[in-house]
Order: C-alpha cells, then sequence, then structure tokens
C-alpha cells in the first residue's frame, strides 16, 4: 500500500501572513515546538516559508564586502548583491521580508518516497500540501514521514 501525502500530513496547519511580524513568529515556533511555518494569503494560498533558519539568518553578524581601490576606483570583490539581501533581511520586521519566497508544494495525492526524496534533494524540512489552487490542506514534515515509516515497518 502507497502511503501519500494525505495520510499523514497534518491538517490543523499554523500559519502566518506576509503583514505579521516577525516576534509572532518566534512565539509560534517556540510555543508549539515547531521549526518553520507556511505563509498564506487571506484566501489560503501558500506564498512561502518562514522557519527558524529564517530567524538565526536575522541575527548573523553581515560584513561589507571586501574592496580594493586603483587610481580611485572602487572594485568590490565579493557580491554587493548578497550583502544587501542579508542586510535586508537582517533589519526585517515582517514576515514578509523575511519569508523564503521559493517554496516546494506538493498535492494530498503525492507519495511519501516522493515527498522525502524532494525533501532530500532541495534541503527542506517541510513540505505544504496544496490543491490544484496552491491553497494550503496540510504540511508533510520530516517527522511524519518517520513516524509514517515506524508505523507501517
Amino acid at each position: 500500500m502507497t502511503i501519500l501525502a494525505r495520510d499523514i500530513m497534518t491538517k490543523e496547519v499554523i500559519t502566518v501572513h506576509p503583514g505579521d511580524d516577525v516576534e509572532k513568529v518566534a512565539r509560534l515556533l517556540i510555543e508549539h515546538n515547531i521549526s518553520g511555518l507556511p505563509v498564506t494569503d487571506l484566501e489560503g494560498k501558500v506564498l512561502g516559508v518562514i522557519s527558524e533558519g529564517d530567524l538565526v539568518i536575522r541575527e548573523k553578524e553581515i560584513k561589507a564586502p571586501a574592496y580594493g581601490e586603483i587610481l580611485g576606483a572602487v572594485f568590490y570583490l565579493e557580491s554587493q548583491k548578497k550583502f544587501f539581501e542579508d542586510l535586508k533581511r537582517t533589519i526585517a520586521r515582517n514576515v514578509e521580508e523575511l519569508m523564503s519566497k521559493k517554496v516546494y508544494t506538493v498535492g494530498p495525492e503525492a507519495a511519501v518516497p516522493e515527498i522525502s526524496a524532494l525533501m532530500v534533494k532541495k534541503g527542506i524540512n517541510r513540505v505544504p500540501v496544496v490543491d490544484k489552487d496552491n491553497k494550503l490542506l496540510g504540511i508533510v514534515s520530516r517527522q511524519d514521514i518517520i513516524k509514517a515509516a515506524v508505523q507501517n515497518g
């Protein structure tokens, strides 16, 4: 018997919205002992994911890119783009400024091996389960997959 996303997903998902403040995310993660949350619009469509990793990035020390000067011209030796992205994330006040907008989702009929492969390949800890309109139905975490493996031998 093939186990599907709908069989193991958590259906009552805690979510946040783009305008919510980052402190709310931190409180929810701690209170519910979870490591990430889907970000949805008011209709329940998935817009992104915010995780402990995003909050940790916010706390990291950022360093200006190394540069050199020749005849008055400045040459950057490292990416200015990455510096400004890191700076923006460090000063983020709301979810939209900090969330990962590249989100990988599956449908309710996705098989557990497919979900596991996606998690490993993309280095993610959770996958939102969505309908054809990208509305959130549930979420599958690594722990859900481990539980399913133990229960089904």
